[in-house]
């Protein structure tokens, strides 16, 4: 996994968004952060100069003050709302997906609302720990365009 920039953060590598809302997790990324297959994972919003979205797990939150978010909404937290449904909190849109074949399947609506369609190239990246960066656009994605080594998926 190269890192892009010294003292910068690492990249697993691209994955396209696929017809169907498909998106490959990196098989080191799937290693590293410890997903299983059937598990249940959240899609938390990325920042505003990376867009995208993050893919983490409760265990991989719970000891984080963005869990606290997850908490203070048991219909998400709880998976009691339907797998895929967009939940808004605070203007920022937040749901539950399963890992299945060490991908995530995203509805088209849901992927618009994250500012991504369909063919995007998304840029897996090693983020805090906390979860998976998927970025869509902004410096790391294009340092990352300089990168002919990236796989991608």
């Amino acid at each position: 996994m190269p890192q892009l920039v010294k003292g910068g953060k690492k990249a697993y590598g691209w994955s396209i968004v696929g017809n169907d809302g498909r998106i490959v997790i990196p098989p080191d990324a799937f290693n590293e952060y410890g997903f299983k297959e059937d598990e249940k994972a959240f899609l938390i919003p990325g920042s505003r100069r990376s867009g995208g979205f993050g893919l983490a797990t409760p265990r991989l939150l719970e000891d984080s003050p963005i869990f606290r978010i997850f908490l203070a909404h048991p219909e998400l937290s709880n998976f009691q709302i339907p797998e895929g449904k967009p939940v808004e909190i605070r203007s920022k849109i937040y749901c539950w997906l399963t890992i299945r074949g060490k991908s995530v399947l995203i509805p088209p609506d849901l992927l618009k609302q994250y500012g991504i369609k369909d063919k995007d190239r998304l840029l897996a990246i090693r983020g805090s720990g906390l979860s998976l960066s998927f970025a869509v656009k902004g410096p790391i994605a294009e340092e990352a365009k300089n990168h002919p080594e990236l796989p991608v998926y």
